[in-house]
């Protein structure tokens, strides 16, 4: 009857003997009749014994491989003046954990699994060119697949520094990097290869919100290895973002109201030059361009490297629209009218009425000529002397000792006699009067030739001019926006 005590004991303690065996044989594979859900019992089986401190190989001389991709979503911010570039990717990180690996049939066929980020190994993969911390959204999960492969997918405001050359504006592209490396491991712990195709990742544009200032042309990748000291090596992946600005809004919120203006003061050369209304137009006009600068000051980016080109642009229109104004200031100083002018000088009247207007084919200017001063005060000469000499055979005295002839009429009385004389003497004066004056005339009628053919002259130059620095800059600006 004692024989079945022994027997009886073995049995109730063989089950507590035997589970931690089957537990280190089995490598915990819990029971298929478990009660427990199969993701936590999956979970408890991974992260029991991980040590998340340790990269995870089992052999460390193989390094671990980092795929990665990036995304780009939007464009949010480009500060020229401060050369920063604010973008919103999408990232995507694959690698692979040999501690994380199970047989998806111990546990309810189970391949995928998401566990918290702070609970395993994550490579420091970071951005060389990080300014600023962006406002991302915090993912705490990632997945991982039965065969230890981890996908980390975050979205990420990117804040970086970017050498952005302004000197096309609106026309410019702006070409930024994004380099990826790791922060500390070298390329014998952590190497980066890219997930996708390059020329995948240079045209995917499926996400990108394309209806901002900013176009994206495309995603460029480079992978390269660098070097701090001669032993260390490090492995980078570059992602190029280039961006092209879209040229519409600024150039009718800032040419165009240029462009009228230019066009105006082109259209004030027909004014007459002896009126004063075009100084006041060509004023008003370099006032009105003036205030336009103030206002669109702030549009225009600014650095300390350089201008932008259509800076220079605002600055040559309004160096043209000042020359303008000098010109017309000319023009009207010269054909302006005044009672001591001068005659034209006869060097000026052979350049102007004959050289000039033959370059300007305007022959009749050169025919119509003034006669000479000189002429004139002779004539005026020859007339005062025969006033003076009909004066001096009409005196009274004279015609009193003048002996009459038989048949000869009585001499007129003395009074009337004095009359005669200052008659005489009032038409000389008003003769005298209406030759100077049209003396005066003829000499402003010859400024106001010499005038109006230089002011033809410099309208011309000034023309070519604009269109020669118009044509320039549109071709300037057609290169680069389809270069």
């Amino acid at each position: 009857m004692l024989l079945w005590v022994p027997w009886a004991l073995l049995a109730l303690l063989l089950p507590t003997l035997l589970a931690p065996g089957e537990a280190r044989h089995g490598g915990g594979l819990p029971a298929q009749n478990s009660s427990r859900p199969a993701l936590l019992r999956l979970s408890d089986h991974l992260l029991a014994d991980y040590k998340k401190g340790v990269r995870p190989v089992r052999d460390w001389r193989k390094p671990t491989t980092v795929s990665i991709d990036v995304i780009v979503y939007a464009i949010l911010n480009v500060d020229e003046k401060n050369q920063v570039l604010t973008t919103y990717i999408w990232y995507r990180q694959f690698w692979t954990d040999e501690f994380l690996q199970w047989n998806p049939e111990d546990f309810d066929n189970i391949t995928k699994l998401s566990i918290p980020t702070d609970s395993i190994w994550v490579p420091d993969i970071l951005i060389n060119e990080f300014v600023d911390v962006g406002k991302s959204p915090y993912i705490p999960y990632v997945y991982v697949r039965h065969d230890g492969e981890v996908q980390n997918y975050k979205p990420l405001q990117v804040v970086t520094a970017c050498s952005l050359d302004i000197y096309n504006f609106p026309f410019d592209v702006q070409n930024c990097s994004l380099t990826f490396t790791s922060w500390l491991h070298t390329i014998q712990d952590i190497n980066i290869s890219l997930l996708r195709l390059p020329e995948t990742v240079k045209s995917d544009r499926s996400v990108f919100m394309n209806q901002g200032e900013w176009e994206l042309l495309g995603v460029l990748t480079q992978f390269q290895e660098f070097s701090i000291e001669s032993s260390h090596h490090y492995a980078e992946m570059k992602f190029y973002v280039v961006i092209r600005r879209r040229p519409l809004f600024y150039a009718v919120s800032l040419l165009l109201p240029s462009i009228f203006l230019m066009v105006m003061d082109i259209v004030g050369f027909y004014l007459p030059p002896d009126s004063g209304e075009r100084v006041s137009f060509k004023i008003t006009l370099l006032l009105g361009y003036s205030v336009f600068l103030i206002i669109v000051s702030d549009t225009l980016p600014a650095t300390a490297i350089g201008t932008p080109l259509i800076g220079v642009y605002f600055i040559v229109c309004m160096a043209l629209l000042v020359i303008s104004l000098a010109e017309t200031i000319l023009i009207v100083r010269l054909v302006h009218k005044q009672d001591l002018q001068r005659p034209v000088p006869a060097w000026l009247r052979h350049l102007v009425l004959e050289r000039i207007a033959l370059l300007l084919c305007l022959g009749e200017q050169s025919a119509s000529r003034r006669p000479p001063a000189t002429s004139q005060a002779a004539k005026m000469d020859d007339c005062s002397d025969m006033g003076n000499h009909c004066s001096h055979w009409a005196g009274p005295q004279d015609l009193e000792k003048t002996p009459r002839g038989r048949g000869s009429p009585p001499p007129p009385p003395r009074e009337a006699s004095l009359a005669m004389r200052g008659l005489l003497q009032e038409l000389t004066s008003i003769r005298h009067f209406l030759e100077k004056r049209d003396e005066s005339r003829e000499v402003a009628r010859d400024w106001l030739r010499v005038g109006s053919l230089l002011d033809r002259l410099l309208f011309r130059i000034y023309l070519l001019a604009v269109l020669a620095y118009s044509v320039t800059l549109v071709t300037l600006w057609s290169i680069w926006q389809y270069s």
